[in-house]
């Protein structure tokens, strides 16, 4: 078209240059990007969601303050610095996470490439059989009734009753 100031040649480069990139993508870790005002290793809370240990950085923060975090055996805030081979435990959704860090990242990666950054030394999960018995009512039926929360006491270990 006449007139349009070279608008097609702009796309065609900007595409040529997109896809370009693409080719070029890689994981840059801590080591990689030069030293920015000492700030060389990543937070608690960055690295656990970073390597997808947590959902969220406000999950894995939350259990740094509420003291589910500890590194080298010792209870951390959110914003403690990491370095490699610390040893990091944690407990997130009833489940107990051991984790040696053996690379250092602060954004969000893949799961084939966050298995990298750390040996999991967790405990297996406990069997099904182990694990507490839910009680479950029907959806709509109601307030319990005095046998229902008995037996719901009784699950939760709360039974007051004695025979």
């Amino acid at each position: 078209m006449e007139g349009d100031g070279g608008r097609d040649e702009a796309r065609e480069w900007w595409r040529d240059a997109a896809w370009s990139t693409l080719d070029t993508v890689r994981v840059v870790t801590v080591e990689d990007r030069p030293q920015q005002h000492g700030n060389a290793t990543p937070r608690v809370d960055q690295w656990l969601w970073s390597v997808r240990i947590t959902k969220t950085r406000a999950d894995a923060a939350e259990l740094c303050r509420s003291g589910h975090v500890k590194v080298n055996g010792k209870t951390v805030k959110p914003a403690a610095k990491l370095v490699v081979g610390d040893r990091i435990e944690t407990r997130v959704h009833q489940l107990e996470r051991v984790v040696v860090v053996t690379k250092l990242i602060s954004k969000r990666v893949g799961a084939a490439v966050a298995t990298e950054c750390f040996d999991d030394h967790s405990p297996p999960p406990p069997e099904r059989s182990l694990a507490p018995p839910v009680f479950e009512r029907d959806r709509g039926a109601g307030r319990p009734t005095k046998r229902d929360r008995r037996r719901l006491d009784e699950l939760r270990g709360r039974s007051d009753r004695t025979r």
